[in-house]
C-alpha cells in the first residue's frame, strides 16, 4: 500500500474550510497539488471532506485540523468510515487541541488527546489515517506512538529537522507553510502582522516560536521582523518556492502551503507557484 507521502506528493495546499468550494479543490488539484488540507476547525460529521471528495477525483483531503475540544470523536469516527469506503486512501484526519485561549480546557490537551484517540481506536479508525498537530516534544511523542505523523502549524524548517529527528525516518511530517506572493517587503510584512496578530497572542504557539530558536522580543507585541520573515515568507515566487524546498530539505515529507491573504483567491499564487516546483506538466 502506498504511503501519504506518495499520495500526496511534496506539496499541497492549506486552506480555512469556510474558504473552500467544490471549484477551487478542482483548480488545486488540477495545478498538480496532491492534497488540500481544511483548517478552520472542520466539524465530526467531515461533510466539507466529503463534497470536496467527491468534486476530485485523486486529491487526497485532510483536516488541518479537526479540534478534540469541538467534535465528537465517535461521530468523526463514523464520518471517516462513511467517507473511506467510498474513496479509499483519499481522507487523512490531522487531529489537534488548539490552543487555551481560545478553549477552555477542563483536562491537560496530552490526557484529553490520548482519550480521544482511544475513541478512534475503540471505532476502527486505524493509526495510519490519522495525523496529529504536535508542537511539543510530548505531543510529537504520541503522535509517533499513535498516528501516522504530524502536522505542524506555523513552523520553522529547523523544526521539521527536529521533528524528523524525533520521530524516525518513517512517520509523515506534514508542516503548513505560509506564504504571501509580493515583492514588496513593506506591504508582504503589513499582510503577515495582520495574519500573525492573533497567533503571537497565543501561549502555544509563541511558545513554540521559540522554541524554534527565536528570542521572547521577536515575539512580542506584532513581531519581529526578522520572526515575521522566517514565519511567513514573502517575496517573488522563486522566494516562496525556495520556502517549500527548505521545508522539504529539513525533513518534511509534505509542505501545505497558505496563500495570504486568505480574502483573496488563492489560485493566481498558487498557479505562479506549481510551475516554480514543477508541479504542472
Amino acid at each position: 500500500m502506498t504511503t501519504w507521502a506518495e499520495r500526496m506528493g511534496p506539496v499541497g495546499v492549506w486552506r480555512s474550510v469556510g474558504d473552500v468550494d467544490a471549484a477551487l479543490a478542482a483548480d488545486i488539484e488540477r495545478l498538480g497539488f496532491g492534497a488540500l488540507w481544511l483548517g478552520g476547525s472542520p466539524g465530526s460529521d467531515l461533510r466539507a471532506a466529503e463534497e470536496l471528495l467527491d468534486a476530485t477525483s485523486t486529491l487526497v483531503v485532510a483536516t488541518g485540523i479537526v479540534n478534540i475540544w469541538k467534535s465528537d470523536a465517535a461521530e468523526l469516527a463514523d464520518s471517516w468510515h462513511r467517507i473511506a469506503a467510498r474513496h479509499p486512501g483519499r481522507l487523512l484526519l490531522g487531529i489537534g487541541s488548539g490552543h487555551r485561549e481560545a478553549t477552555p480546557e477542563r483536562v491537560r490537551p496530552l490526557h484529553a488527546m490520548a482519550a480521544y484517540l482511544d475513541v478512534l481506536d475503540e471505532r476502527g479508525v486505524p493509526v495510519d489515517a490519522r495525523v496529529l498537530s504536535a508542537l511539543g516534544p510530548r505531543m510529537l511523542a504520541l503522535a509517533a506512538e499513535r498516528s501516522a505523523g504530524t502536522h505542524p502549524y506555523l513552523t520553522i524548517p529547523v523544526q521539521s529537522a527536529e521533528a524528523r529527528a524525533a520521530l524516525g525516518p518513517d512517520p509523515l511530517i506534514a508542516p503548513e507553510q505560509t506564504l504571501v506572493l509580493d515583492p514588496d517587503p513593506v506591504s508582504a510584512r503589513a499582510t503577515a502582522r495582520v495574519f500573525l496578530e492573533r497567533y503571537l497572542a497565543m501561549s502555544n504557539y509563541a511558545g513554540n516560536m521559540v522554541r524554534g530558536g527565536f528570542e521572547e522580543s521577536d515575539v512580542a507585541g506584532a513581531g519581529s521582523d526578522a520572526l515575521v520573515d522566517a514565519i511567513v515568507v514573502h517575496g517573488d515566487v522563486a522566494t516562496l518556492a525556495e520556502a517549500v524546498y527548505a521545508q522539504l530539505d529539513g525533513g518534511a515529507d509534505h509542505v501545505c502551503v497558505q496563500i495570504l491573504p486568505a480574502a483573496q483567491s488563492p489560485v493566481p499564487a498558487l498557479t505562479a507557484l506549481a510551475a516554480e516546483l514543477g508541479l504542472t506538466d
